[in-house]
């Protein structure tokens, strides 16, 4: 056999193997790229998939329970989940005293913050009101919700939102509005941040205000706004003038009860409450007591009538002081002489007023007080009301004391409430701030029609004949009585601090309305020859205040002349064929 070489022979060479190997090993790589490739898809899509996944229960969560997710709300920090809407608040002829408002309010997720100090600088040129240093340490607190200032004007927020700062954010609340600022301000009270009631009729009414809201209802008080403004505006003058430490003021309805102006002073702007010094909000029409003096003696003079231990024709020797104990009871304007009843009221004489209370007796003088209500609190849809002082042990001198005001301390809304019943017909009627229905109250008898009567012409004689004169307004028949009293301390009673009163009605003919005023430690002026008394300061406060509010009120003025309010005003014989003194 002849070899041949393989070249010759046409073979192919033996070196195509190799290739082969590589192609081989190359598509084993690519398979393994591919594995792999598609493995990290995988994980990727999975992890995308969990991502989305947390995102839309996050969103759930956010839509869902939105305030929980937010610290400050969850916590009743504000918005809706604190105190929410509030029906609206109007007078008895409709006119707006409280609304609300939907504002901004400023918060931030300090966590996003990044120069705290930055940002506190820029905010304080928007919001100087804030404090600086609180407003740092918040921004720097890191915590995810933080509120900064609540209720921002549009453009406090506009200049806030032009900043552009991350984790700065808005939020619209409710924010409750008093348009006519300080008029009303101890009626209506205010509403904490978080729009609950905390003072005044929004205290006492808040869940009625909340629940009326619902239902687009407004809560319809007895205040008459023109005569509020009428009897602050009137009060706020005087303590000017007289540079009172304060006034205190009550118009009522005798007939049904309900108080139509109600102001102290100093008062408040209930929009800004903390702006004003805390003894501002200190109510002393309902809440503040005081001994307030001969204000008292109609009391002492209609118990004595009624329990029938003086007639008008009767009286009491005032020639000199009564020592009792280490006391000495004289009479400022003292006539040293035998007194007929009609004449202690007009002159306002202690000595006859506690003679004619021990007649009664301590029994009898607590138990017509109690009828009268000055011995317990008041009623009134106010949470600031004041429990009147008395004394624990009904002595001799308490009676004595007691007859002209003094040793009883008591609200000037009790005194004319009480008042009221005097010259209403003899009922006492519960005093409110709700506007009355169509039927009228019912009331407790506290005396007789006749007393009542009899207490209407003898007080219209304090007005035209007695230190109740400045007190007149020509047309209207006025009747009143005075108040001066020192004002008690701890070693017995300052002579130079006063507080001065007047207690009217109008018009005696046929009661309609009373009105209390009252100034504390009013000063004299050239104008009232340094006089401080009632009879100076309080009664001419009352003549303006009923001057202005009679017209609003319907009362006509009518003429004082006339047969007829001649006979209804003049004191009746005394049944012994002579008529009393020259009244």
């Amino acid at each position: 056999m002849i070899d041949v070489p393989a070249s010759q022979a046409g073979l192919a060479p033996a070196a195509p193997a190799p290739r082969s190997r590589i192609r081989v090993e190359l598509v084993g790589v690519r398979a393994s790229a591919l594995r792999l490739g598609r493995s990290r898809l995988a994980v990727a899509g999975l992890v995308f998939a969990a991502v989305f996944a947390l995102l839309s229960v996050r969103l759930v969560a956010l839509t869902t329970f939105d305030g929980l997710s937010e610290p400050g709300l969850a916590e009743g920090g504000g918005g809706d989940a604190g105190g929410g809407a509030r029906a609206d608040v109007v007078d008895r002829g409709g006119r707006l005293l409280a609304t609300n408002l939907h504002a901004a309010s400023l918060y931030a997720d300090a966590s996003q913050v990044r120069d705290a100090h930055a940002v506190a600088e820029q905010l304080l040129r928007i919001l100087p009101a804030l404090d600086a240093d609180e407003l740092l340490r918040r921004l720097e607190s890191r915590q995810r919700f933080i509120w900064l200032k609540r209720g921002l004007t549009p453009r406090q927020q506009d200049a806030v939102n032009r900043l552009g700062i991350p984790g700065l954010h808005f939020r619209n609340e409710p924010l409750r509005i008093y348009p006519h600022g300080r008029l009303a301000a101890h009626v209506l009270g205010h509403t904490d941040v978080d729009g609950y009631g905390i003072a005044g009729v929004e205290k006492f009414f808040d869940r009625e205000l909340r629940l009326r809201a619902r239902d687009d209802r407004s809560l319809e008080l007895s205040i008459d706004l023109r005569v509020q403004h009428a009897l602050r505006d009137e009060l706020a003058r005087a303590s000017d003038r007289f540079k009172a430490l304060g006034a205190a003021g009550v118009v009522m309805d005798v007939s049904s009860g309900e108080v139509l102006a109600l102001a102290s002073l100093p008062d408040f702007d209930p929009n800004h409450p903390s702006t004003s010094p805390e003894t501002t909000r200190f109510n002393r029409a309902t809440l503040g007591v005081y001994e307030l003096g001969s204000v008292f003696k109609p009391f002492t003079v209609a118990m004595a009538l009624d329990a029938g231990t003086v007639g008008l024709a009767d009286g009491y020797d005032a020639t000199k002081p009564i020592r009792i104990s280490r006391f000495l009871i004289r009479d400022d304007h003292a006539k040293k002489r035998w007194l007929s009843v009609p004449e202690i009221l007009i002159y306002s004489s202690n000595i006859g007023a506690a003679k004619m209370a021990m007649d009664v007796g301590g029994e009898g003088q607590q138990t017509f007080m109690r009828r009268l209500g000055l011995l317990r609190r008041p009623v009134l849809e106010l949470p600031e009301l004041g429990a009147p002082l008395s004394p624990e042990r009904w002595r001799d001198v308490n009676i004595m004391t007691a007859a002209y005001g003094h040793g009883i301390a008591i609200s000037p809304l009790q005194l004319a409430s009480a008042f009221g019943a005097l010259v209403n017909g003899g009922v006492l009627l519960p005093p409110t701030l709700r506007k009355a229905d169509a039927d009228l109250p019912v009331g407790q008898r506290v005396v007789t029609p006749r007393t009542s009567d009899l207490m209407r012409r003898l007080l219209r004689l304090v007005v035209t004949h007695g230190t109740g004169g400045k007190a007149e307004v020509p047309g209207f028949a006025v009747g009143g009585k005075t108040g001066t009293a020192e004002k008690a301390a701890v070693n017995g009673y300052r002579r130079t601090a006063l507080l001065s009163s007047f207690i009217a009605a109008f018009p005696m003919t046929e009661p309609r309305y009373v009105v209390y005023v009252l100034l504390d430690e009013p000063t004299g002026t050239k104008a009232t020859y340094g006089f401080a008394s009632a009879g100076w300061t309080a009664a001419p406060l009352a003549g303006r205040v009923i001057a202005r509010i009679a017209p609003l009120l319907g009362v006509a003025p009518v003429d004082m002349q006339s047969p007829a309010v001649r006979d209804a005003l003049a004191l009746p014989n005394a049944g012994r064929g002579q008529k009393l003194a020259s009244f």
